[in-house]
């Protein structure tokens, strides 16, 4: 096998088993959209970081955090709704990211990996700030796991209980946005979120407890990374969106068992 091809595995399994338990989570709360909005606002961070001359995924990460905090008391102080919030933000900084990009003359933008992702491109540093990165985000949110789920479940229950519900809550966004932020560079801001939720959907109907469904989520995540990088290299087909394609095949499949 081609060393690019590890790397691009290693890191797609890395990516899986992160994202499986926070996508329970954008799952369980219906979240997806507000993973979206941070995926396109994560876009001005990479015009950021090509104006700074910094690594982008610092520039990402920066923003999709700030979005994240912003977005989380917008939602808990405006009257407008929440989904209106997310529309605006969403596609208006996808835009704004877009139109900034086309002015950054003084270096070459590959647009299309941005936006669809490059997961072949990935380097050993790559891999290694994904799984040394989602170490500490997954260690992070098991700090948080007991107050989350009692949040999800009843948030006045929790809240009774001495949960500190709030501070879950944003510890949640932002772990999210972090996420998203590393997520990027493989399957890109479109298809971010699917990377989230497509598992973590594909599980809940096959588990009984929350940790069993995290740990279907990263296994049906593993199945997709796998199959979507061998369904790239046969058809010379972009990786990243056969990884998504690989993970509603699953998808589906999953639901005709249930069914039938």
């Amino acid at each position: 096998m081609d060393e690019f091809l590890i790397k691009a595995l290693a890191a797609g399994i890395g990516l899986a088993l992160v994202a499986a338990p926070f996508g329970c989570f954008v799952v369980w709360r219906r979240m997806a959209y507000f993973g979206d909005t941070l995926a396109h606002a994560a876009l001005l961070g990479v015009v950021a970081s090509l104006l700074l001359g910094t690594l982008p995924l610092f520039g990402i990460a920066f923003v999709a955090v700030a979005a994240a905090i912003l977005l989380a008391q917008a939602q808990r102080q405006d009257k407008l709704g929440s989904d209106t919030i997310l529309g605006i933000v969403s596609h208006g900084s996808l835009a704004a990211g877009l139109v900034a990009l086309s002015q950054v003359e003084t270096v070459r933008v590959d647009l299309m990996g941005w936006l669809l992702g490059d997961i072949l491109a990935v380097t050993w540093g790559d891999v290694g700030l994904i799984w040394g990165g989602g170490a500490l985000m997954l260690t992070a949110l098991a700090l948080v796991w007991r107050p989350l789920l009692a949040a999800t479940i009843d948030p006045d229950l929790a809240t009774i209980e001495g949960h500190a519900v709030e501070r879950a809550r944003m510890i949640l966004m932002v772990l999210v946005a972090l996420v998203v932020a590393v997520a990027m560079k493989v399957v890109g801001v479109l298809l971010v979120t699917a990377l989230l939720v497509i598992p973590a959907a594909t599980a809940r109907g096959l588990s009984r407890t929350p940790e069993q469904m995290a740990a279907f989520a990263a296994l049906v995540g593993m199945v997709a990374v796998g199959s979507g990088l061998a369904a790239s290299w046969h058809f010379d087909s972009p990786a990243g969106p056969s990884v998504v394609v690989a993970a509603v095949i699953v998808f589906l499949a999953a639901r005709l068992v249930r069914r039938y």
